[in-house]
């Protein structure tokens, strides 16, 4: 093998079919000869997607694809922040292939090609075809992971890489409904004032997400015109980075919400 995976002896025994909410290091080299250490990806602030295929899968090629799309306009944007690693799902499949299938798929804008994955898709709970996972923070955090990947999953990567950068997802959709959507104080330590102006009367709904999207309160679902200001208290959620989505007539806005008490 052209490369090595350092991992903890803990972590080899994480094998588990539940999906891990945290990422699992790797570092040495990729199959293209280049350094690579997860960790500090993750502790430089980049966002990074891993691909896990089977080599005869038929559906992971596409959806690597879309993947590098999306990750492609970010990055031009925050150039480098987005990183990808392609992984086969099992050991028997080494660098040979790996960088073969990565090239043969137009994937090397983002993806570096890995061998041996058994132990990292088991972490992350499996295979799918394909199992796709985006890791992000300097807590190492899984902010989305699926084994049954949907082409609307890009939108919901982005959204999450777009909070993880502090930046409002979605606005471009909304411009002719909202004017401004704010957040204040952010980060918060209790209560935070959600302040919307609606340009036309809309149908507005507001909640507030985990990273991963998982719903944890809704703030409104009324008819409303004009300045809105709804108020939301914090102190109950743990620290972290959470997603405030608003949603009018339907297109969706996401932006980042920072609990630091």
């Amino acid at each position: 093998m052209k490369k090595s995976i350092f991992l903890s002896i803990a972590l080899l025994f994480v094998l588990t079919i539940s999906k891990a909410q945290t990422a699992m290091q790797f570092s040495g080299m990729d199959c293209n000869n280049n350094a690579v250490d997860l960790f500090a990806d993750l502790d430089a602030g980049k966002a990074v997607a891993l691909h896990f295929y089977m080599p005869s899968c038929g559906s992971c090629p596409p959806s690597a694809q879309k993947i590098q799309a999306m990750a492609n306009n970010i990055n031009s944007q925050f150039p480098g922040m987005v990183k990808g690693y392609a992984f086969p799902f099992q050991n028997t499949t080494l660098c040979s292939y790996s960088s073969t299938w990565v090239s043969s798929n137009n994937l090397s804008d983002l993806y570096a090609p890995m061998d041996s994955g058994e132990v990292q898709v088991a972490h992350y709970g499996g295979f799918g075809m394909p199992t796709i996972v985006l890791l992000g923070g300097s807590n190492h955090r899984t902010m989305f992971s699926t084994q049954n990947f949907a082409t609307s999953d890009t939108t919901i990567m982005r959204d999450s890489i777009l909070a993880l950068f502090g930046i409002v997802a979605g606005m471009n959709d909304l411009q002719t409904n909202v004017s401004s959507f704010e957040i204040y104080p952010n980060p918060a330590t209790d209560i935070v004032s959600i302040n919307i102006s609606l340009t036309e009367s809309s149908v507005l709904n507001i909640d507030v997400t985990d990273i991963t999207g998982k719903q944890i309160a809704i703030i409104a679902n009324e008819n409303q015109i004009g300045l809105i200001s709804k108020q939301f208290n914090t102190s109950a959620l743990a620290n972290g980075i959470y997603l405030v989505r608003l949603n009018v007539n339907g297109k969706i806005s996401t932006q980042k919400l920072t609990v630091a008490h």
